[in-house]
């Protein structure tokens, strides 16, 4: 579809991948860092300048990044309704942890009962226990604990799952699978030694399940594969980190050319 303004705007993008997406595009591009200020408008959306003051309506949107105080933006692109990659519907959905996480283990095949405690709660547990809050997707916010424990934030508690934490990742029709690594019971994708590894069949299918239903156009979960064979779902990422691994961004980078063109 010819677009109506020539511009598009992109929201978080570090640098070096603006660069690249700019050189790839013909019209004009608005750039903020930072969450900007948006209107809608007879389903127009405008966005203020990368510099200067006012506004300009935009055609496209590609976002990427998670920000405190990004949930009332998305909700706008939601609003919109307009082109935005990833889908900002979908963002919406799974911005939030704990809901996310309530919607994903309805639909996963490797789902786990949770359990919840308040802020200002405590609980008591006879078993080792993962203690997870906040809205954040980089191994933070996380306590284990044995026997009692008082919550400062609304959180979730499961079991500790024993075995190889691993990420299925997509963008669109492209996955990998990623070991996660780390130096105690913490494991992400950020270590050096953190790789990708042969991809799990059934964990692929799971996500791409969750994904599809989700109306996702990126994913990153995380599981658990326990030495028996079993598999727990931990988390849904819809905002999966893209610079880790070239590999992964060069894939983002030609999936976002050739959508905003």
């Amino acid at each position: 579809m010819k677009q109506k303004y020539n511009r598009i705007a992109l929201v978080g993008i570090e640098q070096e991948e603006y660069d690249i997406i700019k050189a790839q595009y013909s019209g004009h591009v608005i750039w903020h860092q930072s969450i900007p200020k948006i209107v809608v408008k007879d389903e127009v959306l405008y966005m203020e300048k990368s510099i200067g003051v006012g506004m300009l309506p935009v055609d496209k949107v590609v976002y990427y990044g998670i920000y405190d105080n990004d949930f009332d933006f998305i909700a706008g692109l939601a609003i919109w309704n307009g082109d935005c990659y990833p889908k900002a519907s979908a963002m919406l959905d799974c911005r939030f942890k704990i809901p996310c996480l309530v919607k994903a283990l309805s639909l996963s095949r490797f789902s786990a009962p949770r359990g919840f405690i308040s802020a200002g709660a405590s609980v008591n547990t006879t078993g080792d226990t993962i203690a997870k809050w906040g809205n954040w997707h980089c191994g933070e916010n996380k306590h284990r604990f044995t026997g009692e424990w008082e919550s400062e934030f609304t959180a979730t508690i499961e079991p500790y799952f024993e075995g190889e934490a691993v990420r299925i990742m997509m963008i669109g029709e492209t996955y990998w699978q990623i070991k996660l690594e780390g130096d105690d019971w913490l494991k992400s994708i950020h270590p050096d030694n953190a790789n990708f590894m042969p991809v799990d069949q059934d964990l692929l299918e799971d996500t791409l399940y969750i994904k599809n239903v989700l109306q996702m156009d990126m994913i990153g979960n995380d599981y658990i594969v326990g030495k028996d064979g079993s598999k727990y779902l931990l988390e849904v990422n819809h905002i999966p980190n893209i610079t880790r691994f070239d590999e992964v961004r060069q894939v983002y980078l030609s999936t976002v050319i050739e959508w905003i063109n």
